[in-house]
C-alpha cells in the first residue's frame, strides 16, 4: 500500500484516479478548493481523506504542506489545470487571462511539488507526476492556436525536466503525462476516451515507471510524446 496525494481531485480524470487508487488498495490524499462539495460525491472511505489546497495561492499550498507535515508521500500527482478562455485567436490575446493558466498549469504544480518534497523524503516511491498534454508538444503543434493552455503546457514540461534532473540523485521518478483527449468538462463529449480509461492508464504509467524513465514525456497508454 502506498500513500499518494492527487491535485484537481473534485472531478473528471482527478476524481476518477482517486476512485481507481482507492480500489488498488492505496491510502489517497485528494484535494480540490472545496473539500466539502468533493466529499457529497465520493462516500466516506478510510483510506480518503480532502484537503482543501488552491494551487495558485501559496497561502494555501503552504497550508497543505503543514497539515502533511508528518507524513510520508510516495506519489505526488499534479492533476489540476484549466484550459482558460477558448477560441482565442491571435490579435486577441490578453495578457491577464493568460497569466491565471500559467498560475494554475505551470507555476502552482511547481510550487505545490516543492511545498511537498518534505513528504515525498519521507515516502518509499519518490514519484511526481505532471499532467501535461500533447498540444504542449512543440512538434506536434500543427495547427496553431490555443495560445494560452499550450504555452502553458510546454512551459510546464520544462519545469518536469528541471525537477527531473534537480532530484536525480534522490532516487525521484519525475515524469509528464498526456491523459489523452478525455470526455470532461474540458474535452468535451466528442473526446475519444473516458475518464476511468484515461486514468487507469496514468495510473499504470506511473506505477511501472523507472528511474531510467525520469524525465520524459508520456501518453497514457505508455508511448513516448515528441517534444
Amino acid at each position: 500500500m502506498k500513500t499518494v496525494l492527487i491535485t484537481g481531485a473534485n472531478r473528471g480524470i482527478g476524481l476518477a484516479m482517486v476512485q481507481q487508487a482507492l480500489e488498488a488498495g492505496d491510502e489517497v490524499i485528494a484535494t480540490c478548493r472545496r473539500p466539502e462539495e468533493a466529499e457529497r460525491i465520493l462516500p466516506q472511505h478510510e483510506r480518503l481523506r480532502w484537503v482543501a489546497l488552491d494551487v495558485t495561492d501559496e497561502t494555501s499550498i503552504a497550508a497543505l504542506a503543514k497539515q502533511l507535515d508528518d507524513i510520508g508521500v510516495d506519489v505526488l500527482i499534479n492533476n489540476a489545470g484549466t484550459y482558460g478562455p477558448k477560441g482565442v485567436p491571435l490579435g486577441e490575446v490578453e495578457a491577464e487571462p493568460w497569466l491565471e493558466v500559467f498560475r494554475t498549469n505551470t507555476i502552482g504544480p511547481l510550487l505545490v511539488t516543492q511545498a511537498m518534497l518534505p513528504a515525498l523524503r519521507r515516502g518509499s516511491e519518490r514519484k511526481i507526476a505532471f499532467v501535461s498534454s500533447k498540444v504542449g508538444s512543440i512538434d506536434d503543434n500543427g495547427s496553431g492556436g490555443s495560445y494560452l493552455y499550450r504555452s502553458s503546457k510546454t512551459a510546464l514540461n520544462q519545469v518536469m525536466k528541471s525537477v527531473s534532473v534537480d532530484l536525480s540523485e534522490e532516487g525521484f521518478v519525475v515524469l509528464a503525462l498526456h491523459p489523452g483527449w478525455v470526455q470532461t468538462r474540458m474535452g468535451g463529449p466528442n473526446a475519444l476516451i473516458d475518464t476511468d480509461t484515461s486514468a487507469r492508464g496514468l495510473l499504470r504509467v506511473i506505477q511501472d515507471s523507472t528511474p531510467e524513465q525520469s524525465g520524459r514525456f508520456f501518453n497514457y497508454d505508455g508511448s513516448t510524446i515528441p517534444w
